[in-house]
């Protein structure tokens, strides 16, 4: 069976020498009588450290190397992959693998290239005392370092990893697969956390919150009772993420107004009334947001659908004869994408 290390691609050189064959890995040979000019399209603008966890499956290793690769398209990048060995593979021993690998995209002319360089650690737990100088002499200096850590079995487990943790411009987590204590964990830099589940979710809170804002916040606040998020089963951080973030816009709506939300029934489905809505699950791949008011004529719902990307708006808020409806369409965003969003903005 395939390790993580052994499905990413490159080729495998002894760790002495990463930092000489990453400067003539884009080397031209010499033509005859002469030298060729460096070639300065090959210029990277970030770091980045993609830490896969012990949890990461081979096929789930490949599936984000994919991802970083579509985002050094528009990104040009040095890459650092972190692959601890599993318990299988650890023999106890002082062992670091290394492995190197380079791609080149081509635009419309032959000056605007994308590359991306990539150095990817396979090491034993032993060896984690030494992966901090490897990974150091492996990153471009002066550049902005970013920090994924995908698929990390215990939050306690990356106090190991502090100096990436606290270097880092972004730290990067996807609550759909980090332990629950993720975002709330005492990290280094918390304010450099960012979740990609809510990145993802950029064109369904851009596309609710352009709908919403075509009322006064008085029209929404007023009377709202309680606010349900259904989803589907694969959906669970997603409805988690917009159920918190509908909890900000509501106080946000109610600033400035007289509307006083404190009575807005909020509560997760069978955890009390701690939490700031209802999640209920359903059996689809779906997401639904539904406002409830003291009212059966007032109401807001939307429902977006992931598998055939179409979404439904159903709203009367205001004092309107009929209900306001609007079809329109609704996606996640692509993993490159969530990715520079998380990372840039």
């Amino acid at each position: 069976m395939s390790s993580v290390f052994d499905v990413l691609p490159g080729v495998e050189i002894p760790v002495g020498e990463i930092s000489k064959r990453l400067a003539l890995m884009w080397s031209p040979p010499a033509p005859e009588g002469g030298v060729d000019p460096p070639d300065d399209a090959t210029a990277t603008q970030v770091n980045f450290v993609l830490h896969l966890g012990l949890p990461t499956t081979p096929d789930e290793a490949a599936a984000q190397f994919q991802a970083v690769l579509r985002f050094t398209k528009r990104y040009p990048s040095r890459i650092v992959i972190l692959c601890p060995q599993s318990d299988t593979e650890d023999k106890g021993g002082l062992e670091i693998r290394a492995k190197i690998y380079g791609k080149c995209y081509f635009g419309k002319t032959k000056s605007d290239k994308r590359c991306v360089e990539v150095v990817t650690f396979h090491y034993s737990q032993a060896a984690r005392g030494f992966l901090e100088n490897q990974v150091s002499i492996s990153l471009s200096t002066d550049l902005p370092l970013y920090y994924w850590a995908y698929r990390f079995s215990a939050s306690s487990r990356l106090a190991d990893y502090r100096f990436l943790l606290s270097r880092a411009e972004r730290v990067l987590i996807d609550s759909a697969t980090a332990p629950e204590d993720a975002l709330t964990y005492p990290w280094p830099n918390l304010s450099a956390l960012r979740d990609l589940a809510y990145a993802r979710l950029l064109p369904v809170r851009q596309t609710v919150g352009q709908f919403l804002a075509g009322y006064a916040p008085e029209a929404i606040v007023g009377g709202l009772q309680k606010i349900t998020v259904r989803h589907g089963p694969d959906f669970v951080a997603e409805a988690r993420v917009i159920s918190g973030w509908l909890s900000e816009r509501i106080r946000a709506c109610t600033e400035g107004t007289k509307v006083d939300s404190t009575g807005t029934h909020f509560r997760r489905s069978g955890q009390g009334d701690t939490q700031r809505s209802i999640l209920e699950p359903t059996n689809s791949s779906s997401l639904t947001i539904e406002f409830h008011y003291d009212s059966a004529d007032k109401f807001f719902r939307w429902t977006g659908d992931f598998a055939s990307g179409q979404a439904h708006f159903a709203a009367r808020l205001a004092d309107e004869p009929t209900e306001a409806r609007l079809d329109a369409s609704v996606s996640l965003l692509a993993p490159e994408l969530a990715l520079s969003e998380a990372m840039f903005f």
